[in-house]
């Protein structure tokens, strides 16, 4: 039998899952990216200059994309900043990070992507008690019928206000940070784009 690609004719249920199974079988944790709306991978940062010397700095995940992840990359993006205006260190002023938590429920997973499928519905026999049955979904067996699969996903987002200076740097060390000292700790860690060939 030929693979098809979905058509008209085909029931939308089954053309929306093999969308899902194509988007997850190329999904990858959010890079360290701008967010630019059409990605091969959402999210991303981005940033809003509100003064000379501060920015509002801005970064997104994807539901991949750790906390720890994100909250890092904010911070990286808000040392490349700094130093691309000239400045040394910087202070975050208002820092905050949201959760955005959803869950989904999928009934009968085990039957994906055949379930449903025109009239089809799956039935077969099995032995149980000592004896030959036969499920079917028309029957009142519960045998695997009413399985479900809970799934829970988050994505985070992080904001900051930044306020970029000159050296010596403050000594307020928990929310001054020094632009160089950040890039070199975090630099083996940030993961770009992958390059499409």
């Amino acid at each position: 039998m030929a693979w098809k690609t979905p058509s008209k004719d085909m029931p939308s249920g089954i053309a929306a899952l093999m969308l899902t199974l194509l988007l997850f079988g190329c999904a990858t944790a959010t890079p360290y990216q701008p967010e630019i709306a059409g990605q091969r991978v959402s999210g991303g940062y981005s940033d809003t200059r509100i003064a000379d010397d501060s920015y509002r700095v801005h970064f997104s995940g994807n539901f991949l994309t750790s906390r720890e992840t994100v909250e890092g990359y904010l911070l990286y993006r808000a040392a490349e900043l700094t130093l691309q205006n000239d400045k040394d260190w910087f202070r975050m002023v208002d820092h905050t990070t949201e959760r955005d938590r959803r869950t989904y429920v999928d009934r009968r997973p085990r039957y994906r992507p055949w379930y449903g499928y025109g009239y089809w519905r799956p039935h077969w026999r099995y032995y149980r008690g000592g004896r030959w049955t036969i499920w079917h979904p028309y029957g009142g067996d519960p045998f695997w019928y009413d399985d479900i699969d809970v799934r829970t996903v988050e994505r985070f987002e992080a904001d900051a206000v930044i306020v970029m200076h000159d050296y010596p740097i403050d000594d307020d060390a928990e929310r001054s940070f020094d632009a160089r000292q950040v890039i070199a700790d975090l630099e083996p860690r940030i993961k770009r784009p992958e390059e499409s060939s």
